[in-house]
């Protein structure tokens, strides 16, 4: 006798490599991307990962800003929700993006 087992439904793949590729092409030559690291995120409606890039070069923080909210992001399964730039000591910067699962 066969029994019928309900699985859970394939999660998307982690959109955390293709973005960093996206993000360093986006970027150019100009600004260097340090070791990222992702986090877990989620919220009573959402899951998703809050993806990390420690970044070093001269572009100012608000033109950079806005140049990556305008990009339409393809990531398979994922949404980019929110980009944010957190500036540090000199050169150096953080950019933060947002992913939930589609």
């Amino acid at each position: 006798m066969m029994r019928w087992s309900p699985a859970a439904p394939a999660r998307p793949a982690c959109p955390h490599r293709r973005l960093t590729r996206l993000l360093a092409a986006e970027l150019g030559g100009g600004i260097a991307i340090g070791v990222s690291t992702l986090r877990p995120w989620a919220s009573a409606n959402f899951v998703g990962a809050r993806h990390l890039f420690p970044c070093t070069g001269v572009q100012p923080a608000k033109a950079l800003q806005d140049r990556l909210t305008t990009i339409e992001w393809r990531l398979p399964g994922h949404i980019v929700a929110d980009v944010a730039i957190e500036p540090g000591e000199g050169a150096a910067f953080t950019i933060e993006i947002l992913t939930v699962e589609d």
